[in-house]
């Protein structure tokens, strides 16, 4: 091969990986814009309104802290099945507390979020204390373990009554003049927004964070560097906990009741949004921004169909095979990344 040949060789295979690295960065939020545009065209009367928006916002918004809770512990190339059974347990413990007439409502507010990082806690101690092999077996039976718990707590019966105030988070409005003469956000929004503010910046400016990501690049390397590994892995399955047991108590706020079905097959909606917004399964890959795109792309195709009379049952099937396409997208992602 002449120099030339081998010069344009090497010019076609970097602009093959800048397209690569474009759509990796971008990718997800054309598929948001174009889903927009499409559903727009197919119901122009119902789906760019106002009230749907909102709706929309409304209903991603335990989605939306789960994801981030399963972002953060993808980035270790953990996985954490759990969270759907983790927010049930919190909802149901919330409000049963609530109700009870023994706690005062901002009280009732915190139990949600400490179940949640307590159970987060349990987790991280069976890959750290009982060193379990793979995060999936210990998430797995805490999955199976919570949900039992759930229906033995509340004798499989919902739990109704939640006070005002504790509803406001899941439930409340609020007035945006900018948006019309009844327009309004949820304050379930703002929640999301500030949380994944948050998380961003602790990903990026606070030096547990950096660790994080480096232990989920190569945990090997990470321990040779003086990083503790198990300390970061207690973290992360505990802001995982956490985040579910937030997305607990909006689930009460916006039902009024705590209910042991909740939550069934939330995991997967999560694991879903995290992998479509372009983290990775072999950790160390992603951004808080993309995760949140992934949300919406779940969000807008709930929506939609939801809107065309969609059978629940096709809409089960199309995110079954979402899931398999956004494993298979990252693991072709994996491919690129290790031949060039």
């Amino acid at each position: 091969m002449t120099a030339s040949e081998e010069r344009i060789q090497d010019e076609l295979g970097s602009a093959a990986a800048r397209r690569m690295q474009f759509l990796e960065r971008y990718g997800v939020f054309a598929m948001v814009v174009v889903m927009m545009v499409v559903l727009t065209i197919l119901q122009p009367d119902v789906f760019p309104t106002t009230q749907n928006l909102t709706n929309i916002l409304r209903q991603i918004a335990m989605n939306a802290l789960l994801a981030l809770g399963l972002y953060v512990v993808i980035l270790t190339a953990g996985i954490d099945l759990s969270v759907g059974s983790i927010m049930a347990f919190a909802t149901m413990l919330l409000a049963m507390a609530d109700t009870s007439g023994f706690f005062p409502w901002p009280l009732a507010i915190l139990v949600g979020p400490l179940v949640g990082v307590a159970c987060g806690l349990v987790n991280g101690m069976g890959l750290t204390v009982l060193r379990l092999p793979h995060p999936f077996i210990m998430t797995l039976g805490t999955l199976y373990t919570l949900r039992g718990l759930t229906n033995l707590v509340s004798s499989g019966r919902p739990i109704s009554g939640v006070s005002p105030e504790v509803r406001f988070l899941g439930s409340g409005e609020i007035p945006m003049p900018f948006l019309g003469e009844y327009g309004s956000l949820p304050v379930s929004a703002f929640v999301v927004l500030a949380s994944y503010v948050g998380v961003a910046f602790f990903l990026n400016k606070v030096s547990l964070g950096r660790h994080i990501v480096a232990v989920g690049g190569n945990p090997q390397a990470a321990r040779v560097s003086g990083i503790n590994v198990n300390r970061v892995l207690l973290v992360v399955y505990g802001i995982s906990g956490f985040f579910a047991g937030l997305a607990a108590l909006l689930m009460a706020g916006r039902t009024g009741s705590g209910f042991p079905n909740a939550g069934i097959g939330a995991e997967l909606d999560a694991i879903a949004a995290v992998i479509i917004g372009g983290a990775s399964f072999f950790g160390g890959r992603g951004t808080v921004l993309g995760v949140f795109a992934g949300v919406l792309v779940m969000g807008l195709l709930r929506n939609g169909l939801n809107i065309m009379n969609v059978s629940a049952f096709w809409q089960q099937t199309l995110i079954g095979m979402i899931v398999v396409g956004a494993v298979y997208v990252d693991v072709l992602r994996r491919r690129a990344g290790s031949d060039q």
